[in-house]
């Protein structure tokens, strides 16, 4: 669990973590923590006191990859769950993520990862707004672990992901030069391994929005920005759905810059402006019709940040990262030491 000033939700991730059907002395619990300086860590060292199985570790890097790195590197397990500081998972998640990963589950099929869909929450009204914009194909695209619930599928990535030991020591570590967007960066360089992704529908876990629009319009301009450096990395890692807010946002601003000296950079201007609030406006009559009419005031707008913030960085990262195209390497640490220590200690 990486995580960096996480007190507002940490104990609630902690006691859905030590709180599993599957047995706490055959698990052990990693909280690699980005040096918070707003609680977390002295909530986390309090739950160390009564768990011997849970324990602390830092995270200088102060970023979810670098986390992540440090905890695997100390991970003895022959099953690794990540998980977050912002969000809860089921009281048998990794019981069934144990039995999805079996191999003896050949119901499933031999998967070398598994996650559930996620139930986005929020706890203020402008979260549970910006919950139910997320929960939306129009608002995320199609991911599929945000909109598809009922259905137990192969995918291309899974959130709070489970691993086999195995694919994990093929796949290496993950790549600490990125700040967002190193899930999907993962998941592919395991499905380019030939490895299996599945979205199993009976695991339930749930996510806590972010609460505020800038906040919002930050997460978003991130995984745009940071896109970029995925796409120059993997080509094909790419969507076209990933493509579509930086060409919208692109859209604009070209058109935006004729209007200044012709009647038909106007017209553009004018029609993809309106076309777009059409759409928005009925994406967001739709999702008030399933999730609540009074979220409808609020919902037009937090499409937009979506979309806006997301092609925005986008285009940000396209500057960013001008000169790195052709440059596919990352900052992923050696792994081979770790499996000679793990190869020592068996």
């Amino acid at each position: 669990m990486p995580v960096r000033n996480e007190a507002r939700y940490i104990q609630r991730a902690l006691d859905s973590v030590l709180s599993q059907t599957y047995p706490a002395g055959m698990t052990e619990i990693f909280v690699a923590d980005g040096m918070s300086k707003d609680g977390t860590r002295e909530i986390i060292e309090r739950y160390c006191e009564s768990h011997t199985n849970l324990h602390l570790i830092d995270n200088p890097g102060k970023i979810v990859p670098t986390g992540l790195n440090a905890a695997l590197r100390r991970a003895n397990g022959q099953v690794i769950i990540r998980v977050d500081g912002h969000c809860q998972i089921a009281p048998d998640y990794v019981q069934r993520c144990i039995a999805y990963l079996s191999a003896a589950n050949h119901g499933a099929g031999d998967v070398d990862g598994v996650g559930g869909p996620i139930e986005t929450v929020g706890e203020t009204y402008t979260a549970r707004v910006i919950a139910a914009a997320m929960s939306s194909r129009f608002g995320v695209g199609g991911s599929a672990f945000r909109t598809i619930k009922d259905r137990t599928m192969i995918v291309d990535s899974v959130a709070f992901p489970a691993y086999t030991r195995e694919i994990v020591h093929k796949a290496g570590l993950y790549d600490e030069e990125l700040v967002r967007d190193q899930d999907d960066e993962y998941n592919y360089r395991i499905r380019e391994l030939g490895g299996v992704l599945l979205l199993a529908s009976d695991l339930g876990s749930k996510y806590y929005s972010r609460s505020s629009l800038p906040s919002l319009w930050r997460q978003y301009f991130q995984y745009g920005c940071w896109k970029v450096r995925v796409l120059q990395k993997h080509p094909r890692q790419m969507k076209l759905r990933q493509f579509v807010p930086g060409i919208f946002v692109g859209a604009l601003l070209i058109s935006s810059l004729l209007a200044i000296f012709s009647p038909l950079g106007r017209f553009l201007l004018t029609a993809i402006i309106g076309f777009y609030l059409l759409v928005d406006m009925a994406a967001s009559l739709l999702t008030a019709a399933r999730d609540g009419w009074r979220y409808l005031p609020l919902l037009p707008l937090v499409y937009g940040i979506l979309h806006l913030g997301y092609g925005f960085g986008f285009l940000w990262g396209l500057v960013k990262f001008a000169n790195r195209w052709g440059d596919r390497r990352g900052k992923v640490p050696d792994w081979s030491y770790v499996e000679a220590r793990t190869a020592a200690e068996n």
